[in-house]
């Protein structure tokens, strides 16, 4: 993944503050006094004083002295040295810091330079030299260094094999939410299952408004009573997953389509994935996405049955467009080896060295490119669900990757409610979270990295380049889609912990068994919502969440690569917009 060399020097400092003259040994009381600040369920595994983090790699004089610490949830540098140019950073209340979640660390690398030798560690690997260095790369691109001139040889190397160790989890119950969870199943009677009650927790910046979870059949009969939808009803024949481990229990679809149906139709579909309704536009025209029909034989039926029920749903009798994603986008393998390359081109390379490169060597990564395929094409089934008003079935094999990224854009584009905070994270949470896309694989929290795909960063991307493109539509600013997207690297919610609804529930039930934790009529344990960001940031921070040029409901008017005019769209109770405008994108992502 990355290149072994230490990091070489990319800038030098001219506004950090005049170094203290103070070394380890003038500060030994008051390192060995440090203690980290722990969350329930957190305990310390290993730890080592009098070591140098290293702040500017062209200079050693603004390092700082203090004590590194694995816990079961991260790791944590207590220093007595606070860094004053940080105070005007928002922070996050989980994190210290200089603390760096567990399932954030990408690679390990110990260094020891008297023998020459340096060496990526694995999770059960053995280290056959005492380290006089650690090199740790974060998924986020940071690199942090940490020096033990001065700290015991045996020590420094425990605490190096301790960090492998825990950063890589074989299973999932290993990873710290459960033990979190399971630590604060009984603190308070204001609790359910040990977690604030409330749901979805609010919208951020203050706002009480609770984000759906889309776990329950009211979630979705608001949704669908939101969008004006007459056409289509909420199912429950999935109801304790008994069709599909990888659907939500509620889904909505045709009207017309009987369950006895469904469940017949369910066999022939991979991963007995049917077609799940994602929105309607106020013309009638919907949109829906499918895994692809397995069965050869009854391919051509089925699909006929389920696209006259789509058919039935449009007040008009539309015809249904059909857009192959598999055919039309890169594939998660593309966007992965995209994403490896510009990871490599901002950590490894020294800037001073590329910035005459820097943007051909940007745009042969193919990130932007990729980001710029997905907004194009999205803008184009816009035109086709508003301006041709025929309905949309966007089909992939699976139904559970690239139909995410380009469902959401889809309804960002066309639905005011979607740009708002809270409607932007009811949109993750049902075309992402409840609709089955695998975070547990795809941000590779059990470092399974065949498995690994950044498809949820690339539609944070996506989302990033309408906002830089159209400020005063957006509730929201880049600050929230940063935490967000920074959020997904943090093991403790149960939003980005899964592959699907049902394996949430069946592992914390499991987990629950083996804890002795009664359960009671609940369907496995509450994880924490991401939502609930008071658990993150104050009220004070929450703020920055919010885009100063956000003007509301008025929304652009656009049919092309150029706004021509705001006009303000009237609602109708509920939040639903009667004429949803488009915003439409230049095609080119910057």
């Amino acid at each position: 993944m990355f290149s072994l060399k230490p990091p070489r020097p990319t800038f030098r400092s001219y506004l950090l503050p005049p170094p203290q003259a103070e070394d380890a040994f003038d500060s030994e009381p008051k390192i060995k006094k440090l203690e980290p600040v722990l969350l329930p369920g957190e305990i310390v595994v290993n730890e080592v004083s009098f070591v140098r983090k290293c702040i500017a790699t062209d200079t050693s004089q603004y390092d700082l002295w203090g004590k590194l610490i694995c816990s079961n949830f991260k790791i944590s540098f207590v220093t007595d040295d606070p860094m004053p140019l940080q105070k005007f950073r928002y922070r996050n209340l989980l994190l210290g810091e200089h603390d760096v979640p567990l399932t954030c660390i990408e690679q390990i690398v110990t260094v020891n330079d008297h023998k020459r030798k340096q060496k990526v560690l694995g999770p059960n690997q053995k280290l056959k030299f005492n380290p006089t260095e650690l090199i740790i790369y974060c998924k986020d691109f940071r690199i942090v260094r940490f020096r033990f001139d001065e700290s015991g040889p045996e020590s420094a190397k425990k605490v190096c094999l301790a960090i492998a160790h825990y950063s890589q989890p074989t299973d999932l119950q290993l990873l710290f939410a459960f033990e979190y969870v399971g630590k604060k199943y009984h603190n308070s009677a204001n609790t359910l299952n040990g977690i604030p009650t409330g749901g979805g927790g609010g919208a951020g910046g203050g706002s009480s408004q609770k984000t759906p979870l889309f776990e329950t059949y009211s979630d979705w009969d608001r949704e669908v009573k939101r969008t004006g939808a007459s056409g289509w009803r909420v199912c429950s024949i999935n109801e304790g997953y008994m069709i599909s481990t990888c659907l939500p229990e509620y889904f909505v679809v045709p009207s017309s389509l009987a369950d006895q149906d469904l469940k017949t139709f369910s066999h022939s579909f991979v991963g007995r994935r049917m077609p799940l309704w994602c929105w309607s536009h106020s013309n009638g025209s919907a949109l829906v996405r499918t895994a692809l029909i397995k069965d050869l034989l009854q391919q051509r039926k089925i699909d006929q049955r389920i696209c006259n029920a789509i058919t039935k749903s449009h007040p008009q009798r539309s015809d249904v467009y059909k857009s192959d994603l598999d055919k039309t986008l890169p594939s998660i393998q593309d966007i992965q080896a995209a994403f490896v390359k510009l990871k490599q081109l901002c950590v490894n390379e020294p800037f001073g060295e590329t910035e005459e490169r820097w943007l051909s060597s940007l745009e042969g990564t193919r990130w932007l490119e990729y980001v710029r395929a997905f907004l194009k094409h999205s803008a184009e089934l816009v035109y086709t669900l508003e301006s041709r008003r025929v309905s949309v079935v966007l089909q992939e094999e699976e139904g559970r990757d690239l139909s995410c990224v380009v469902a959401s854009l889809v309804q960002v584009m066309l639905d005011p409610h979607f740009r708002t905070i809270p409607g932007f994270q009811s949109l993750v949470q049902k075309e992402w979270v409840m609709s089955g896309y695998q975070f547990l694989d795809r941000c590779n929290h059990l470092k399974r990295s065949e498995k690994e795909s950044p498809l949820f960063l690339l539609f944070l991307d996506a989302t990033w380049q309408l906002l830089e493109q159209h400020p005063a539509a957006f509730e929201f600013s880049e600050t929230y889609l940063a935490v967000l997207g920074d959020s997904t690297r943090i093991s403790l919610f149960g939003t980005f912990l899964f592959n699907s609804p049902h394996q949430r529930v069946k592992q914390s039930t499991e987990f629950a068994i083996s804890k002795n934790i009664q359960l009671g009529d609940e369907k496995g344990l509450k994880f924490p919502s991401v939502w609930d960001w008071s658990l993150q940031f104050t009220a004070k921070d929450r703020t920055l969440f919010h885009n100063p040029l956000y003007v509301g409901r008025r929304t652009p008017c656009a049919r092309s690569s150029a706004v021509k005019a705001f006009r303000r769209t009237k609602n109708q109770p509920g939040g639903r917009c009667s004429q949803p405008e488009i915003l439409e994108i230049g095609t080119s992502a910057q």
